[in-house]
Parts: C-alpha cells; structure tokens; sequence
C-alpha cells in the first residue's frame, strides 16, 4: 500500500519510515527511527529526487507508481550516494529504463563502484551553477561536497523555492504520518536527535557546512522549503533550525552549561561529579547535565558536548592512563573537529593518579582552540573532608567561566 504526502504544488514526499533499524551506520542508536526521505516530482516531465534504503525499496516503488499512474519516470536526480539513500537506484533503473541519471563526477564514480549498472542510462552530469528544466519546475545544482560524502551535491528549485538539501537540515527520528517541522513540537520533541544527527554524521566538516550556509545565504529569501534526506521537511521558521546548523558548524555552543562526563570503577569518582553538579546548582549554575560514560553512547555525549559550554572531565586512572571509555569519547571529540570549548578536570587514582596530566595533555596537543581551567581537583581513592576547599574552588572557577 502506498504511503505518500504533498510537499507543495507538483511535489510529493516518496519515502519511508524504519523502526526496524536500531543502529544508524550500525554504530548510533536510533530508538525513535529514522526516515529514508526520497521527492517526486510531477512536471511536463517527472523527477524523482533521490531513493531510499534498500529495506525500504518496496515502500518507494509503491508510492512512485501510485503517484504516477502509468506515467513514466524521466528524471532520476541523486545529490547523495550513500547506500541508505542510494542503495535502490538499480532498481530504479530496472523498472524505468529509459530514466535519465542527474548527479556528479563523482557520484556516477560511486555507482559504478556500488555496482550498480548505469552506463547503459543516459547520465547527465552536473555541475555548480548547472540547471535543468522538466518543465515550468527549473532546478539549479550547487555543489556541497563533504557534506558529508565528497559527491554530495544540494538541489534548489527556483520555481517553488524547495531545497532539496541532501543529508544537510537533518534528523534522526521516524516521521510516523508527520511530514513537516511544524506538525510537531520540534524544539520538545526532535532538537536532541536533529543535534545527534548533525554532530555525529556530519561534525567534522563545519568548515565545508559553513560554505554550504554563504552559498544558501544568498538565495536565503527565495528558499521557502528545505527538503532532506533524513526527518521532517521545513517549510516554516526555518531560521531557527538555519541558525542552529551555523553553531553547531562554527562549534559555537548552544547554551551556556555544564556536561560532567564521568568515568567511574566503583562509584567513588561518581560520588566526586555528583558533588561537583550540587556545588554548582548552589552556587546559581543549574544546566548542569551529568553523564556516565561507561553507560552513556557516545553519540550523545558528542551531542551534549556540542550543546553545553563546559565539560568537566571526571576520570578515574586506569593501567596507568585515562579510563578507555572516557579516552574514546576525547577521541570522538577529536574526529569530529570540536571547538570553543572551556574544561575542567577531577581525576582519581588510588597509588598513581595520572588521569588528570594525560586528560589535560589531550585537550592540548589533539584538539583545537580548548581551554582548559587551571584548578583541579585530585582525589586519592574516594572524596573526602580534605578535599572539601579543593572541590568549593573548582565549582567557583567553573562559575566564574560560565558567567563570564
């Protein structure tokens, strides 16, 4: 049975939604789903934008021959290869052969690696600035690569104003009948795993979001829609999420707050963050958001991590080094390019305790523009009295940051 919804005049959402899928690039989680957005379009001549997983190929066929009735498919245009939207081309192909293929260079160079059959379609490669018309609908093709795949192209329909904008302007998160941003309580419901979405799929190329957002930024007033590949469709207040892909790209933070990620053996290092949160919410910093990183996936760390100011690192020494799940998520931090962040240490040891110097080392030599508090709190085994003074002038110092 088909499953579609209208976008806007001659354009219909085609996609799928996938509650089966618990793991995105089988590394994330995704326990509210993920949708596999794909675009019909139907003009003098039809255009299909993009395709779906191929655990959703069946959906797309139905809503594409329910949508066009006999009609033929003319145009298959694909900005983004990766197989969780390129994956039913060949399909595709097989059903309407004479389609004609829009994409990049690179893109058909992926196809042919995938092993999908073009070369015996016509393929029409394009450029930035390129157009093609399919009737009173002109689109123009701006190139956006390494956002997040070096093919990835983004596709503006001059004609209605919809940007079909690839894997940018995205989310984790199934639609479930609700196609727009505005059928839903967006900022409640859906900004954390917008947020998780963009950090960890896309967060290590900022620099080349950013040249996407100067590119869009000059034909700003004649987007009315944004089209992606994952989650809802924007056709209203769409500086709010525009703004929030300009941080999360420059590594701005959303909030002035405090993530205390920490690692902890047998809750004695626990103990000492939850101390440090209380300090703070006394002493008048309350976004304070406490994490373990033993039991907390790292992709929401690296979310969380984008959103707050502060991070305090809270790690206990192990084989002499920095606990290995809080080492992996600085190496996560690392990858994906975070910036403009202030931290602050607590470390533990109960003999040799090098948590601290090796946490700060890493902050220093493996990432960028990082400041790291000068007070920190050494503990020996467990907190105590001793360490009341210690713990009183880190939260101070913390406070003073956040407030400066």
């Amino acid at each position: 049975m088909y499953c579609v919804r209208n976008v806007t005049e001659d354009l219909y959402w085609v996609g799928a939604n996938d509650h089966r899928l618990h793991l995105f690039e089988n590394i994330h989680p995704i326990p509210r789903g993920v949708s596999y957005n794909a675009y019909l379009l139907l003009d003098e001549q039809t255009a299909l934008f993009d395709t779906v997983d191929w655990s959703a190929c069946r959906q797309l066929l139905e809503n594409l021959e329910h949508l066009l009735s006999g009609r033929p498919l003319d145009y298959l245009v694909i900005n983004h290869m990766e197989p969780d939207h390129g994956a039913s081309i060949e399909e595709i192909l097989i059903r309407w052969p004479e389609v004609k293929v829009i994409s990049t260079e690179k893109s058909f160079m992926l196809m042919r690696q995938f092993g999908f059959h073009v070369d015996s379609h016509e393929l029409i490669e394009v450029k930035e600035g390129d157009t093609q018309s399919f009737g009173k609908h002109v689109v123009t093709f701006v190139a956006a690569p390494m956002v997040h795949w070096p093919e990835a192209m983004v596709t503006f329909d001059t004609t209605n104003g919809v940007l079909f904008s690839a894997d940018a302007f995205g989310s984790f998160g199934a639609l479930d009948g609700k196609l727009f941003a505005d059928e839903v309580n967006f900022d409640r419901d859906w900004i954390d795993d917008a947020r998780r979405y963009l950090t960890n799929i896309v967060g290590k190329y900022g620099p080349h979001v950013q040249l996407l957002l100067k590119k869009a930024g000059g034909i700003l007033d004649q987007i009315k829609y944004i089209c992606p590949l994952h989650g809802p469709v924007w056709r209203k207040d769409l500086m709010y999420f525009i703004d929030k892909y300009d941080k999360w790209s420059r590594y701005e933070p959303e909030e002035k707050g405090v993530l205390i990620a920490y690692a902890s053996m047998y809750g004695n290092t626990e103990a000492a963050a939850q101390a440090l949160a209380s300090k703070l919410c006394e002493k008048g910093v309350t976004n304070v958001w406490v994490y373990d990183v033993s039991n907390t996936h790292v992709s929401q760390l690296v979310s969380e991590s984008f959103r707050l100011s502060h991070i305090v690192l809270a790690s206990v020494t192990y084989n002499l080094g920095i606990y290995p799940v809080m080492h992996d998520y600085l190496m996560h931090l690392k990858a994906l390019n975070l910036q403009h962040r202030t931290f602050a240490i607590i470390e533990n040891g109960s003999w040799a305790c090098k948590s601290g110097d090796l946490m700060q080392k890493f902050i220093d030599d493996e990432m960028k523009n990082m400041t790291v508090l000068n007070e920190r709190l050494s503990l020996a085994s467990a907190l105590n009295d001793s360490k009341a003074v210690e713990l009183d002038t880190l939260a101070d110092a913390i406070v003073e940051s956040v407030n400066a």
